[in-house]
């Protein structure tokens, strides 16, 4: 019987890491394909009979040249750098206590009125861009960074506020009746009891707001023109893709620069 068992235990673990590294290996694969493009050579790039999963020439600068070199790919990484950090900010501090009123009001309505909120996430972005930049013109923001970290928060802070309403939802009411019964406010319940419950679905929050500014293309390619002013997620594109000739070891660099603060 100890044998038995002992042999499934091992079997579970077993299965349990081959998981764990199947998973792992296909995360990762897209990081590493980044990675060797960075430093292929073109004509290695190119070359139908080269391995394209190691190098067949030695390796080489020249793509990470020409990104620094020839783009404002540092400035375009610095600009979406702000617009995240300020976007996640002002998300934070409207999704946050939104969640919670929500999460905490009485009967059914409060659940639909968060439902309804989601609902907004939802609307197309191509719908919503020629309106929305009408309005970025009525504020003086065009060709500006803060155009996209006004229009941002117009879909981060509704999913956020759904999102963290679940995490609300399964804080037990008790808790937060014993801290006030010892003395808490409310708001003193919520900064030192709900706030540390629910970093998990914050930092969640977090990523996905940063992660949706690095790679959202529509707004930040209407609402700006300048190079000096644009983002990774339009620069790269535009000036590593000229007509028909893709930069693909530069874009593999951009690509691979930018996404590894993320992962």
């Amino acid at each position: 019987m100890r044998i038995g068992r002992h042999a499934r235990a091992v079997l579970g673990r077993v299965v349990h890491v081959g998981v764990l590294a199947t998973f792992s290996v296909l995360l990762a694969f897209p990081f590493y394909w980044m990675l060797i493009t960075t430093f292929k050579r073109t004509p290695d790039l190119y070359d139908l009979k080269n391995n394209p999963f190691i190098f067949n020439q030695p390796p080489t600068l020249e793509h990470l040249r020409l990104l620094f070199n020839e783009t404002l790919f540092l400035r375009w990484f610095w600009n979406t750098t702000f617009a995240g950090a300020a976007v996640v900010v002002i998300t934070l501090l409207f999704a946050v206590p939104a969640a919670y009123a929500l999460a905490r009001l009485t009967g059914d309505w409060g659940e639909k009125l968060g439902i309804a909120i989601f609902l907004t996430y939802l609307v197309p972005s191509t719908l919503l861009f020629i309106p929305l930049s009408r309005v970025v013109a009525l504020l003086g923001l065009q060709d500006s960074l803060w155009s996209i970290i006004v229009v941002y928060p117009s879909f981060t802070i509704p999913f956020s506020t759904w999102l963290l309403q679940g995490f609300f939802k399964a804080i037990p009411r008790e808790l937060e009746d014993a801290a006030m019964v010892d003395g808490l406010t409310r708001f003193q319940t919520f900064l030192k009891l709900v706030i540390p419950i629910s970093v998990s679905g914050i930092l969640t929050v977090v990523i996905f707001t940063f992660t949706l500014v690095t790679q959202e293309f529509v707004y930040a390619l209407t609402f700006i023109s300048s190079a000096s002013n644009q983002t990774v997620g339009v620069g790269v594109p535009i000036y590593l893709v000229r007509g028909d000739v893709y930069y693909w070891g530069s874009l593999m660099a951009a690509c691979l620069i930018a996404r590894l603060p993320i992962a």
